[in-house]
């Protein structure tokens, strides 16, 4: 249930309503806006719920209530009619300003992230991607660089100033993780893992959740939950593609899934189109379409030699393609009414 407060409700006002909920058995999820006051409650009450909504809407300064009657309630647009933002650092993600994440797919050696970095810096990139580990279908592949991989994406940070996202694959390493990364990416395969996401749930650490190979965007949302039940508001999703009977594509990058997103939640939402596709050659078209259909960012893998790459080779863009593509994207995302 949510109970809207009526703009100018008091201190004293608002802890009634909460402490009424709380003796009618649910849990209090508050929001404390500028105007209003959004107050969440979540469990089963001691009595009929008809009766416990008659009884909040009588209390003093309140608005009205919403029974939301869906499978996920803090992802939910009821539970937050305005969108929500994310911040790491200086960097703002969910407003108007349409983010961009690029760096490699693996943190192969410092020569190589380095030179990455460096260049998507100098190009316009707002946060450094890199995998310190990767996970990987086949247990003969590259699995990262592990802590080695970490140290020498915070070199990167200290010299460039970006903010770093990276890939978090198991409970254990999440304290490590979080010695180096500003942002944690749960990876498609990890998005049911459910003990990582309730423990990232607990932290106040931006997070980015993408979505499952063959996830329903519901599902997805219900993993998102997981995460801001824990109170981790730092949440933003993550359209990767899907896997369907096409094979020219790695997989299928589901555009509509961001407008379908926005309709349903107030998460922002950034697209991947490098694992989207898995063909570097439709990477640059893809990333103007996704800020075209409204997403909040992109998250691009820019390779300085992809032929030689370690992982991902074929999806990984140059460092001149990147270049090209940045003054581009800015044209369309300026068209849709945000700035680069």
């Amino acid at each position: 249930m949510i109970v809207v407060m009526q703009e100018g409700a008091t201190e004293a006002q608002i802890r009634e309503v909460e402490g009424a909920l709380e003796q009618w058995g649910y849990e209090i999820h508050p929001i404390y806006g500028v105007e209003r006051t959004v107050i969440a409650a979540v469990g089963k009450p001691t009595m009929d719920e008809g009766t416990v909504v008659e009884q909040v809407e009588s209390l003093p300064a309140v608005d009205r209530t919403m029974l939301i009657l869906k499978p996920y309630r803090f992802a939910s647009r009821e539970y937050r009619p305005e969108k929500s933002t994310v911040q790491v650092r200086d960097v703002i993600i969910g407003d108007d300003r349409f983010v961009m994440m690029a760096g490699p797919c693996t943190v192969e050696s410092e020569e190589q992230l380095m030179t990455t970095a460096r260049a998507v810096k100098a190009a316009g990139a707002h946060v450094l991607r890199g995998g310190a580990f990767k996970p990987s279908t086949s247990p003969y592949s590259f699995q990262g660089m592990g802590e080695e991989g970490l140290k020498l994406l915070a070199q990167a940070r200290a010299e460039t100033g970006l903010p770093v996202i990276t890939e978090v694959m198991h409970v254990k390493n999440i304290d490590m993780v979080c010695q180096y990364a500003d942002i944690l990416q749960i990876g498609t395969r990890n998005m049911q893992n459910y003990d990582l996401l309730i423990e990232v749930g607990k932290l106040k650490r931006p997070v980015m959740l993408k979505r499952g190979m063959s996830a329903k965007i519901e599902e997805w949302l219900q993993a998102a939950e997981y995460i801001l039940k824990g109170g981790n508001d730092q949440l933003m999703l993550c359209e990767r593609g899907v896997r369907t009977s096409e094979t020219y594509t790695r997989n299928t990058l589901d555009l509509s899934a961001v407008l379908a997103v926005r309709e349903l939640s107030h998460l922002p939402v950034i697209v991947d189109p490098s694992q989207g596709t898995g063909r570097a050659s439709m990477v640059p078209a893809m990333c103007r379409a996704a800020a075209a259909v409204g997403a909040d960012g992109l998250l691009v893998e820019v390779h300085p030699n992809p032929e030689k790459a370690l992982k991902d080779g074929a999806q990984s863009i140059t460092i001149q393609s990147f270049q090209a593509l940045m003054p581009e994207l800015g044209a369309v995302v300026s068209a849709v009414g945000k700035s680069l």
